[in-house]
């Protein structure tokens, strides 16, 4: 069905919209705008008339006939089915040009404004697009550079639909503009195709769209450029209106290979038979073999940690210290280990969902393929931030990265099926061979008897407990510490937890959750302050507003000392308890605001680490506390996890780990950092997203590593640095949120990016080199000060506020 000729599916494009005339179409808020009801050349100044280049065919000079297929405008020929209001924007010439490549446009300059624009409005009434699924424009850049050109379309009740659409030097194209809300999200997954693709022969693009709009009372469609710093024209043929969604589909129509790959490019480690897949897997354990044999000869203890350099005390488990102004982690035999680590070291990871959406895939395997046993169910709707929008997120999904595994390392004759074993013995062998020490956070339960590998487990803390919104919400809302039953939550979790690791000593230690919303997105006093300000909105039911409550009448004693410090009129203390307080922005006309907002989310923050840290202090006395994993951070939250952690923890997605964090502000507080999270990601090898940083080349992240790891060795409290992640994300979105990216040691066919790995095993080797010449071989005593070692000798043990960990 989605093979049909693109001209025939651009031919049933340009049915006629209905006019609405019993009303007149509001008018588009403009500054002095100009306005012709006729086919002109518009002009801010005055209109100037135009002749039509050729008439328009008999089936399409009605604007209420909607019997035969028609543009919504063409300004090649145009005719007075439109007006045209201009906003720093015109039509320099009477006549169409014809393009490079043969085809006949129109040109439209939009000059060096803060948005020139060109609207499209029906001369009466409204358009009523009920019967249409999108807005096709033939267009093209008139420069020799991309543009980003807007179209917005409104509606006569304030609805406005926004399109940004990257539009690429080069030939024109048709850009496919729907009329509902989408994105690449909708899709199911994080980032789509590359735009514009070819489709028999001809480039088109499928733009995202935003908002909603009123499609039986459509007002106008307005075509804009933001901020231009000098004029720059686009050219154009028509704007039009398609029907069905058979140009969205083939957007996305089989873009997945059998492999898992992007069916439409091709990169040097792109896999396209089972013989080549085995032969390069044959050559990487050639290489691996060669890795692991220096290793053994590289000084180190069995835990990683350097020989040869300074030594420390050896209490039997991962500890801190911090020696000659540089804090260390040290490892149980007392050697100093600077932490390596990568993240989701997993093979569960790779699963994307296909149910609804099996025309994306070229080659899924049927119920009587041996691969079919990768096929399995799940369900990922859920309330959180990262759900929201997301589309194909529960069902039937398939996993390309066993069924490769399975095509590569697959006994003939056996029934496929993951083999656990192979996998964690082959990728511990990857990750010692590359010169990694660290199994992070969310991996693969095996690696923790393996005594190989040192490894950092997570606390996942859950329950029925209050929780409060900050508007960041990513992975959900913050949970309340005032709660009992978080307390409760904690106890439970921490014993689960350490039940079968307290006394492993190759486990480093746990983190207290990760990337939780201690504030909202940006950096406005309603993000800073979105943890006091959202709990004011809660009733009092919650314990975290109570607290708060009680906080405030313990100050002010009353309504007239809060009203008077805060600036504002209120009338009854207990006004404050109702649901949907607004609570004032902070300003320097009251400082008394900020002050009571600081508290308020130190004191939260502080029971909050308070409470974690004493159940691990009890179950765990042997591991050490890692830290929040911050993505937002208050400098509340961090001061108390200083205060109660052994490790502040952060995940950095910067080009160093010093555009973060202010590294002077940390200094303070003196204690270790780990980075628990970066990368590097580009796309260039088939995915679609490269992550949080991106980088222009594959052979770029190699450099960008060893640029940030080299800037994390020069940070005397950072003690580590972790990667995210060991592999790829599937092409078509991970189970959980669609994530689609590629910053992966590991491509999903199980193939290493040898030139990004070569990279990173001479960063890391040349980071424990550096390591190993910062002092003489001399046993350091363990350090008693603020945050020094555990315990008064060095040993273990979790300390409380103030105290050293």
């Amino acid at each position: 069905m989605l093979r049909r000729s693109l001209p025939a599916v651009l031919a049933l494009m340009f049915v006629a919209p209905l006019m609405a005339a019993e009303s007149e179409a509001p008018a588009v808020p403009a500054s002095a705008p100009s306005q012709m009801p006729v086919a002109a050349t518009p002009s801010t100044e005055a209109p100037t008339p135009v002749t039509p280049a050729a008439a328009i065919p008999p089936s399409a000079t009605s604007a209420a006939d909607s019997s035969g297929p028609q543009a919504l405008f063409n300004f090649v020929r145009p005719t007075d089915t439109v007006k045209i209001i201009t906003q720093g924007a015109d039509l320099p010439q009477a006549n169409a040009e014809q393009t490079a490549e043969g085809e006949v446009l129109r040109r439209v300059t939009f000059s060096a404004a803060d948005k020139p624009s060109l609207r499209l409005a029906p001369p009466t009434g409204v358009w009523d697009w009920r019967q249409n699924s999108a807005l096709t424009l033939r267009v093209q850049s008139a420069m020799d550079w991309a543009l980003t050109l807007y179209v917005t379309l409104q509606s006569t009740d304030g609805k406005t639909l926004t399109s940004r659409i990257d539009l690429p030097a080069g030939p024109a194209q048709t850009v496919i503009v729907p009329l509902l809300a989408s994105s690449p999200s909708s899709q199911g997954m994080r980032a789509g195709p590359p735009m514009p693709w070819t489709q028999d022969g001809q480039r088109v693009l499928l733009a995202s769209s935003a908002g909603d709009l009123s499609r039986d009372q459509v007002a106008s469609v307005t075509l804009s450029l933001d901020k231009p710093n000098v004029a720059q024209s686009i050219l154009v043929e028509r704007v039009a209106l398609s029907s069905g969604d058979t140009l969205q589909k083939a957007a996305y129509s089989q873009i997945v290979d059998a492999y898992g790959q992007f069916t439409r490019s091709r990169w040097p480690e792109k896999i396209s038979s089972d013989e080549q897949l085995q032969t390069e897997a044959g050559r990487e354990q050639q290489q691996l073999k060669g890795w692991l044999a220096e290793r053994k000869k590289s000084g180190l203890d069995r835990f990683g940690g350097v020989t040869g350099g300074v030594s420390f005390e050896a209490t039997g488990f991962f500890r801190t210290q911090k020696q000659d102004g540089r804090w260390y982690l040290v490892t149980p035999e007392g050697h100093p280990f600077y932490s390596l680590g990568v993240n989701a070291v997993t093979a569960d990871n790779e699963r994307t969902y296909t149910e609804g959406r099996e025309w994306m895939f070229s080659s899924l395997p049927k119920p009587e393929d041996p691969a079919s046993a990768f096929y399995g169910q799940r369900d990922d709707r859920s309330g959180n931030g990262s759900a929201q929008g997301v589309g194909y997120n529960h069902g039937r999904w398939f996993d390309f990265y066993a069924s490769n595994l399975q095509r590569t390392y697959g006994k003939p004759g056996a029934p496929a099926a993951f083999d656990a074993a192979r996998w964690q013995a082959h990728t511990l062998d990857r990750l010692q061979g590359w010169g990694f020490n660290t199994i992070g956070n969310w991996s693969d339960a095996g690696f923790e008897s393996a005594e190989r590998v040192p490894y950092t487990l997570p606390l996942s803390i859950v329950g029925d407990y209050a929780s409060i919104s900050t508007g960041m919400d990513w992975w959900g809302r913050m949970p309340d510490p005032f709660d009992p039953r978080f307390a409760m939550a904690t106890e439970r979790a921490v014993a689960i937890a350490a039940r079968d690791h307290r006394e492993d000593p190759w486990l480093i230690g746990y983190y207290a959750d990760n990337e939780l919303a201690w504030a909202g997105p940006g950096a406005t006093p309603e993000t800073r302050y979105a943890l006091a300000l959202g709990t004011l909105k809660l009733t009092t039911d919650i314990p975290a507003k109570r607290a708060f409550l009680k906080q405030l009448r313990d100050k002010y004693r009353n309504q007239e000392g809060l009203s008077k410090a805060w600036g504002i009129q209120l009338s009854a203390w207990e006004l404050m308890e109702d649901p949907g307080f607004q609570g004032p922005l902070p300003n320097a006309e009251h400082p008394q605001i900020e002050a009571d907002y600081q508290h308020f989310q130190e004191t939260f923050a502080d029971t909050y680490f308070k409470t974690v840290s004493d159940a691990l202090k009890w179950h765990a006395p042997n591991q050490l506390l890692l830290g929040g994993r911050f993505a937002v951070s208050t400098p509340e939250a961090v001061e108390a996890c200083a205060q109660y952690c052994d490790v502040l923890s952060f995940n950095f997605y910067t080009p160093t780990p010093q555009d973060g964090y202010d590294f002077k502000a940390l200094a303070a507080l003196d204690k270790p950092v780990l980075v628990t999270e970066f990368h590097f990601g580009s796309r260039d090898r088939g995915l679609f997203w490269p992550g949080v940083m991106e980088v222009a080349h594959e052979e770029d992240r190699g450099p960008a590593y060893d640029k940030f790891l080299d800037a994390a060795l020069k940070e005397p409290s950072i003690v580590g640095v972790h990667w995210f992640q060991y592999l790829d994300e599937p092409l078509t979105g991970r189970l959980l949120d669609g994530e689609n990216g590629h910053f992966g040691l590991v491509a999903i066919t199980d193939l290493p990016y040898t030139g990004f790995v070569t990279s990173v095993r001479k960063s890391n080797l040349a980071a424990l080199d550096r390591l190993r010449k910062l002092a003489p071989a001399v046993a350091a005593p363990a350090h008693d000060g603020k945050g020094g070692a555990h315990g008064a000798a060095g040993g273990p043990g979790h300390g409380g506020k103030g105290g050293s960990h």
